[in-house]
């Protein structure tokens, strides 16, 4: 059954343009649970893989352990009555058919003394090192060896009960190692071969199921990068991804209603508002907030930096020589000269800072939310030595500059006509030292 789209809204993403890797920073999700399930699906198969050729391994090697005991076994009966009767040519005999065995590397015969009466050697081995079972001839039991390239076996040699010799009998296991590696070389390649096709198989079957999923990601991404709410996302199954797109789509209509809405509201005011807003709280000299904006914004800062235990800082400022300019130069030399002075310390402070003209030359600046009181000091330093660079009015140099009160909240003072008063008195501080300089309230 085809999967299609349940709601035809408009603005819904074309099919061709999902491609959730293309541009992606990061893997897509598809990706991430093809490569975890590849992941997962090989070190599977490569566990069972390498258990299997082990027990395998382990398995052929103690079959052909149990082969050499049961040869071994059969070539000591025979050769008993050999040993009995001295009859060493027979005994080679025996061993030369005995040698028949495709992976008989040696064959030593001793006698009931211990020492050697007889054996046999592949060719191409080195020469015949004569060995001595661990416990007596007496003692000796059958008993195999196995190691990593060949095997050993030591097997009595009896008659009517009695034991006349020994045999020990060494076989290699070349033969059955390289069986078992074209085994496991073929089972490597046939695995590779399988995790190649179910890399492609859970690509296809993964990005099909997560389809309805990563449009709803696209979309969310689109809406989020171009504020389009009149988007909607197609709702292809009715399973928990299509419940989830149809509130997502609820949601989109929603905030598109609200949006148009408030949209409407903010142009109806903002016209009104602006012109209210440029009469009642701004400088028109200076274009900076004035002294009703400064006492509510005051107001505010303090009540939130308290609430949020925030350090926070009020400069009062007043010109030096401003008297000297109005009256040597005029009142329009004057204007010029507030308007410069506010917007030199405009460019030198924070984007959270709010300076204000109280009136005259007298100015106030806001400093929320500090680190530290020396952010403020700092501060004050560069907005003293901005006033104070050359200033030219018509081609004339004024003497101004600027003397700096600072005091902090909630160290010198926790409410505004106390904090101002602190600053103000500070201020005054510096005049007495000189001006063109800052100082810090008593109380810090």
């Amino acid at each position: 059954m085809a999967d299609t789209p349940t709601t035809p809204e408009s603005g819904t993403l074309p099919a061709g343009s999902l491609k959730p890797d293309a541009g992606a920073a990061d893997p897509s999700l598809v990706t991430r649970l093809t490569r975890l399930n590849l992941l997962v699906l090989s070190l599977t198969l490569v566990l069972s893989f390498g258990l299997i050729a082990t027990s395998s391994w382990l398995a052929a090697r103690e079959r052909q352990a149990r082969a050499a005991e049961l040869g071994a076994e059969q070539l000591a009966n025979s050769l008993a009555p050999m040993l009995v009767f001295d009859d060493r040519h027979a005994l080679q005999a025996d061993l030369v058919a005995f040698s028949r065995r495709s992976d008989l590397i040696e064959v030593q015969v001793l006698a009931a003394d211990g020492q050697a009466f007889g054996g046999w050697l592949a060719p191409g081995q080195p020469a015949m090192v004569p060995a001595r079972p661990e416990q007596g001839l007496s003692e000796l039991r059958l008993v195999s060896r196995t190691g990593l390239s060949e095997l050993s076996v030591w097997a009595p040699i009896k008659l009517k009960g009695e034991t006349v010799g020994a045999l020990r009998l060494r076989e290699s296991l070349q033969s059955l190692q390289r069986t078992v590696w074209r085994v496991m070389a073929l089972a490597s390649l046939l695995i590779l071969l399988a995790i190649v096709l179910a890399s492609r198989v859970l690509r296809l079957v993964q990005r099909r199921a997560l389809a309805p999923l990563v449009e709803l990601t696209a979309l969310a991404e689109q809406v989020g990068a171009d504020q389009d709410y009149s988007r909607r996302v197609p709702v292809r199954r009715r399973d928990e991804v299509g419940r989830l797109s149809e509130r997502f789509n609820q949601m989109l209509k929603r905030i598109e209603a609200a949006q148009a809405d408030l949209n409407q509201r903010l142009r109806q005011e903002q016209v009104a508002g602006q012109q209210f807003q440029q009469l009642a709280h701004s400088d028109s000299l200076t274009q900076l907030p004035n002294r009703l904006y400064f006492q509510e914004e005051l107001q505010r800062q303090l009540g939130d930096n308290l609430q949020r235990q925030a350090l926070m800082a009020l400069m009062f400022i007043d010109l030096d020589n401003f008297k000297a300019v109005n009256d040597g130069h005029g009142h329009d030399a004057g204007d010029a000269v507030l308007r410069e002075v506010s917007a030199r310390m405009a460019r030198v402070l924070r984007s959270t800072d709010v300076l204000c003209r109280l009136g005259g030359d007298e100015f106030a600046l806001i400093l929320p939310g500090l680190t530290e009181e020396s952010v403020a000091e700092q501060l004050a330093g560069r907005l003293i030595a901005a006033v104070r660079e050359p200033l030219l009015i018509g081609g004339q140099v004024m003497p101004v500059g600027a003397t700096v009160g600072l005091a902090f909240c909630p160290l010198d003072a926790r409410e505004p006509a106390a904090l101002l008063a602190a600053a103000d008195a500070a201020m005054y501080a510096a005049k007495r030292a000189g001006k063109n300089c800052y100082r810090r309230a008593q109380g810090a």
